[in-house]
């Protein structure tokens, strides 16, 4: 009897185990195609002008940044040890955009950035780390940031990590896909397939994820995160 029970209990754990293991890997789609849902925008020319508009808006099943005014796309939740797959595209002209992780005290920077670490994606830069009052150490420090004594997370300080490839990018007006695998103090980056970009010892951990109105239209079909518990090589 105590045999049959141990094995039930084996069983049903087992089970149990099995459902958490598949619910954390499941992967979730932060954007719906429809509205910005799980999103808020922060955007300081918006705080006093209730003419301007949101740069950030939904159009034919996209998620669009059109650009200006200036500001962040933020989620409502902080998400920790986790895969982000972004596909996207300059809409019209080349030019700034970003993806930010880690994020949490907004405006942390010139009453504009919040504090997080920004991965890349001005054309031409996609996958360059910007220090954005946290920080993260990359091999070859010095050739890919300048020189340590003028290293910094604010001001005018090098916060610029420059990435690790050339001509990742597709052309313009064709899809990208970025991939950005954040687990424990260790951020890595894919563009298309080739890795850009990899850092460790990140003052952060865990924190909302972010995308930029920084001058240039750029549209989103994709923006999935999935859970995960290290980094793939």
């Amino acid at each position: 009897m105590k045999k049959e029970i141990l094995i039930t209990l084996v069983t049903t754990v087992g089970l149990v185990l099995s459902f958490t293991s598949n619910a954390q890997t499941k992967a979730k789609s932060l954007f719906n195609g429809k509205d910005l849902t799980g999103w808020h925008a922060d955007v300081p020319e918006m705080d006093n002008n209730a003419a301007v508009k949101s740069p950030f808006i939904v159009r034919n099943g996209l998620l669009v940044s059109l650009g200006t005014p200036g500001g962040h796309l933020i989620t409502d939740s902080v998400y920790q040890n986790y895969r982000l797959e972004v596909q996207y595209r300059f809409a019209g002209k080349p030019g700034n955009c970003g993806v930010l992780v880690h994020v949490s005290t907004p405006r942390a920077l010139y009453s504009m950035f919040p504090k997080s670490i920004e991965v890349q994606m001005m054309h031409e830069n996609a996958g360059d780390f910007w220090c954005i009052e946290e920080d993260i150490t990359v091999p070859d420090m010095e050739k890919r940031r300048g020189p340590k004594e003028q290293w910094g997370v604010n001001g005018d300080k090098k916060r610029r990590i420059i990435n690790l490839t050339d001509g990742s990018e597709k052309p313009l007006g064709e899809w990208n896909t970025m991939i950005i695998e954040c687990v424990a103090d260790a951020v890595k980056v894919w563009v298309n397939g080739d890795l850009v970009n990899y850092g460790t010892k990140s003052t952060a951990q865990k924190g909302q994820i972010a995308l930029q109105a920084e001058g240039s239209e750029v549209e989103f079909k994709k923006v999935v995160l999935t859970p995960i518990a290290s980094l793939r090589p």
